[in-house]
């Protein structure tokens, strides 16, 4: 089982990376402009994903009224509660974030402020499609794959310098932390990794998990790059991804 899961994320590390990559190209040249526009994309991420795996924050707050009722019954209290402490921390990121949009641009916040992008949108039909339609190794894959491998949030922690630095280091840090406490400690992909090394029975299996695994994952890759502005190439993204798979090759 540990191997099966070490496979997994040797498939997904590389496209990590290059998320990594490319915030840390991000963050040593972005001006004011730069951090607003994609805190506006990010935070349309935070409120709005819909693609069957998470269905935004409004429809999960909406789904848990609704489910109250049935705690103590036919939903465990401690399950319910957190469900709570998951959807409060989910909104918790997007009040920090917004806050530094708003420090950015030195106005309040408005609607119209977030965006979403059109590889965010590609992005969202991807896992919907695998969610729907992929079965349970679709939707493992897409668990897997979401956050990245917290590749973001693990280079933004660590930012310093300027105000908009220290407040979104602040931010990234929390959403870093949130993600092992929810999972008692473990990052989120790892928990994901070992569900997902349960379902996989023979070669064929594998092949169909990594698949979906790449294509989620690279979609991911220019998702993020458009949101800073494409401070690489695709030719540099590329090379980048390949460099870091024939690395890890090596590494097994």
């Amino acid at each position: 089982m540990a191997t099966k899961m070490q496979q997994l994320i040797d498939t997904a590390t590389p496209y990590w990376d290059a998320e990594a990559e490319i915030a840390r190209r991000f963050y040593k040249t972005a001006k004011k402009a730069d951090h607003a526009f994609y805190l506006r994309a990010q935070l349309w991420k935070e409120l709005n994903p819909v693609d069957g795996f998470f269905n935004g924050l409004h429809r999960e707050l909406t789904k848990a009224a609704d489910m109250f009722p049935k705690v103590g019954k036919t939903i465990d209290r401690h399950d319910y509660y957190f469900l709570l402490e998951q959807l409060v921390s989910e909104y918790n990121h997007f009040v920090m974030l917004a806050d530094v949009l708003e420090y950015v641009q030195g106005r309040e916040l408005s609607k119209r402020d977030l965006k979403q992008l059109p590889q965010e949108k590609k992005l969202g039909d991807i896992r919907r499609r695998y969610v729907q339609k992929g079965g349970p190794i679709g939707r493992a894959a897409v668990g897997i794959t979401e956050g990245g491998g917290t590749a973001l949030f693990r280079v933004g922690k660590n930012l310093k310098g300027s105000k908009i630095n220290q407040m979104t280091a602040n931010a990234m840090k929390v959403i870093w932390e949130d993600e092992k406490d929810h999972y008692d400690e473990k990052d989120h992909y790892m928990v994901q990794a070992d569900i997902a090394a349960k379902m996989i029975k023979n070669k064929a299996d594998m092949k169909k998990m990594q698949s979906a695994m790449i294509d989620v994952s690279l979609q991911r890759v220019w998702m993020r790059n458009e949101m800073f502005g494409d401070p690489m190439t695709t030719a540099k993204v590329e090379t980048y991804i390949a460099r870091r798979q024939r690395a890890i090759a090596k590494r097994s």
